[in-house]
């Protein structure tokens, strides 16, 4: 019979196959080098853990809690986070590569992301009130009706980001980054 709760156990990458997770709660738990792309994580429950240099690509996250959990050195290509449980959904993301996945209406304000590969994901409507974007490539994200208000994007780039339809109060940028701003009025900007 599988085990339904794990505390302050660290998986690897040859304990970490033989671990079910649909279903399973994981306190202060670490995951190590471990290829769970393509896994059912579907009601799980992550409390306080990292991931660390796994790939997690294309896993399921229908109702899966994301309370306080740090993602270092992940792949985690087309991931639904709008799929996940709302309640406490808090995380990290540092040296990442996101692309094409979606935070789609969900609030993950002061969340960082730093040093991410954040291509074409999509954030309208979600709420990222005070989050940071340290270093990111934002190339071709999805900002539509976004709450972006006292966000940090000073040293991301390839972001563009209408005012017009997102609340970027108090947000801030840099240059060249804040030409991002522009592009909805096909202008051209000399230097």
């Amino acid at each position: 019979m599988a085990e339904s709760f794990f505390e302050d156990a660290i998986f690897d990458k040859t304990t970490i196959q033989d671990v079910i997770l649909k279903g399973v709660e994981f306190d202060n738990c670490s995951f190590l080098n471990g290829d769970l792309s393509n896994q059912d994580f579907s009601g799980a429950q992550f409390t306080d853990c990292e991931f660390t240099d796994c790939n997690l690509s294309m896993i399921r996250l229908a109702k899966t809690a994301l309370r306080n959990v740090t993602f270092k050195n992940c792949k985690m290509l087309g991931l639904r986070f709008d799929d996940c449980n709302a309640f406490g959904l808090a995380f990290t993301f540092e040296n990442c590569i996101l692309n094409y996945s979606s935070f789609f209406k969900t609030s993950i304000r002061n969340t960082l992301f730093r040093n991410s590969q954040l291509v074409e994901v999509d954030f309208s409507e979600s709420n990222l009130t005070g989050s940071v974007f340290d270093n990111c490539n934002l190339s071709g994200a999805v900002f539509e009706h976004t709450v972006l208000d006292k966000a940090d994007l000073t040293t991301s780039y390839h972001y563009s980001i209408n005012p017009e339809t997102n609340r970027v109060k108090k947000a801030k940028f840099s240059y060249p980054g804040v030409l991002g701003l522009l592009n909805q009025y096909d202008i051209e900007i000399i230097e």
